[in-house]
C-alpha cells in the first residue's frame, strides 16, 4: 500500500524538470513510500562543477516554490559537493561526481524502487 499522493507526484516531475533545465547528469529517481516514512521519492543527480550544481539548487528550488512546494531545509549550497533540499516528500540530492561514487546513495537505497524517468514523466506533459 502506497502512500504517495498525487503532489508528492507532482513535486518529483517539477524537480525532475527543473533538472533537466540545466542539464543535470544521470538523474535517478527512487520511490522509497514503502521503505520508509521520512519521503515517497528521493531524486538523486550529478553537476560538473559547483557553479552547475548551485545552480541545478537555484532552479528546483524556485521551480518548486512557484509550484506551492517551499524547501523546508537546504545543506551543502555553498561547497556544493553534496546538496541535500528536503521538500517534504520529496529529498532531491546534487552531487559532484566525487561524493555522488563515495555516498552511492543508490546502492543505501537499494531497498527503494528505481523509478524510470519515462514513468514519471507520462501524464506530465
Amino acid at each position: 500500500m502506497e502512500h504517495q499522493t498525487g503532489r508528492s507526484l507532482e513535486a518529483a516531475r517539477l524537480a525532475i524538470a527543473a533538472l533537466e533545465d540545466k542539464k543535470a547528469e544521470d538523474i535517478r529517481v527512487i520511490d522509497i513510500s514503502r521503505v520508509t516514512v521520512i519521503a515517497d521519492y528521493f531524486i538523486i543527480a550529478g553537476g560538473g562543477n559547483k557553479s552547475q550544481i548551485q545552480a541545478l539548487c537555484d532552479n528546483v528550488q524556485e521551480k518548486l516554490g512557484r509550484a506551492g512546494f517551499p524547501a523546508r531545509q537546504t545543506e551543502g549550497y555553498d561547497t556544493a559537493n553534496w546538496v541535500l533540499l528536503d521538500f517534504g516528500d520529496v529529498i532531491v540530492h546534487i552531487f559532484d561526481k566525487e561524493n555522488r561514487l563515495l555516498y552511492d546513495l543508490e546502492r543505501i537505497w537499494g531497498d527503494g524502487r528505481a523509478v524510470e524517468l519515462s514513468e514519471l514523466k507520462g501524464s506530465a506533459e
